[in-house]
């Protein structure tokens, strides 16, 4: 069920409430996985992002700078959770793990800095639940860096599966329209709070994730996964990695990367990849061309998958 509460104060309702929270598929059978032989290549954009949210999300949706391919977030709950199963986003944003996870049957918790966007993600997973959703889920509205402060004690140890993604660099943000002086850019910020993790430098980001990583590990039940997608993008011109800083995120969050897929952010047709830019990539590769730089448009995210590494009585680490 969707919490109806102040922005501005802790969920008290829900889900993300509930004292003794015992989920709805209590037995693990190991950790659930795509079939053996799947690809570690994502096509989860053979429909453009438009059209997959088109009737699915509220329209205010639109207006997060940053928002993941439902299709990204519905591959990683298929391949990683069964029905019941407890999905976490720490990073929810407008809610697009979580609508996802309720269509799928499973319950859902996000976690949310912006009131903003903790708002829109209550109205999506209304709309989801009106379509018929079976899951349950619930935001709140806090720093996910202080994620076990917020999170109920009974949590602890039942996720199944967290999906996320960091904030991305201002050059794949927001969206346009033509003005008098030419391109407007609007829809482009995260918000004014310069406490949101999106304001910091890499540096800054990795270590506020690897906070938020580590709360997630606790949260992990035996054989949970964690899948965040990065996207690298340039600044000033010089490439910035995002991926490695996740990556690092994750060791110091005392996680193991199992897996390292891609996640298409074009699609395929014939054989061929169909890109499918933002304006702002355009412009960039457009410009970098221009003065004899040869810059590619980026098609995928990286999809890293991380376990929770235990430490057994021979003192080696395997993953749980």
């Amino acid at each position: 069920m969707t919490g109806q509460h102040d922005p501005n104060e802790p969920d008290t309702k829900g889900l993300a409430a509930s004292e003794d929270y015992q989920g709805r598929h209590r037995e693990y059978e190991g950790r659930h996985r795509a079939e053996a032989d799947g690809l570690s290549v994502w096509a989860t954009a053979q429909s453009t992002g438009p059209v997959q949210r088109r009737g699915r999300y509220v329209p205010e949706s639109v207006k997060h700078p940053a928002r993941m391919l439902p299709a990204i977030a519905a591959h990683a709950i298929s391949a990683y959770t069964r029905p019941g199963d407890l999905v976490l986003d720490p990073m929810c944003g407008i809610g697009t793990t979580l609508v996802e996870a309720i269509h799928a049957g499973r319950d859902a918790l996000g976690v949310e800095y912006e009131p903003r966007w903790s708002n829109i993600a209550d109205a999506n997973i209304r709309h989801a639940h009106d379509q018929g959703a079976s899951g349950r889920a619930s935001v709140i509205r806090g720093d996910a860096t202080r994620l076990m402060s917020l999170v109920p004690k009974a949590l602890t140890g039942q996720v199944a599966l967290v999906v996320t993604s960091p904030p991305y660099g201002p050059t794949v943000h927001g969206l346009v329209r033509p003005g008098a002086d030419g391109v407007v850019k609007y829809d482009d910020r995260y918000g004014e709070d310069k406490g949101n993790l999106a304001y910091r430098d890499l540096t800054g980001l990795a270590d506020g994730f690897a906070q938020i990583l580590r709360g997630c590990a606790t949260l992990l039940r035996p054989g949970g996964v964690v899948v965040v997608t990065a996207r690298p993008w340039r600044k000033r011109g010089e490439p910035v990695d995002p991926p490695s800083a996740v990556i690092a995120a994750g060791l110091r969050a005392d996680l193991v990367r199992i897996e390292r897929c891609v996640a298409l952010l074009a699609a395929v047709r014939d054989g061929q990849l169909v890109a499918r830019p933002s304006f702002f990539q355009l412009q960039q590769v457009r410009k970098a061309r221009s003065s004899g730089v040869p810059m590619h448009l980026i098609a995928h995210e990286d999809v890293l998958i991380f376990a929770k590494e235990t430490q057994p009585e021979n003192g080696t680490g395997v993953v749980a």
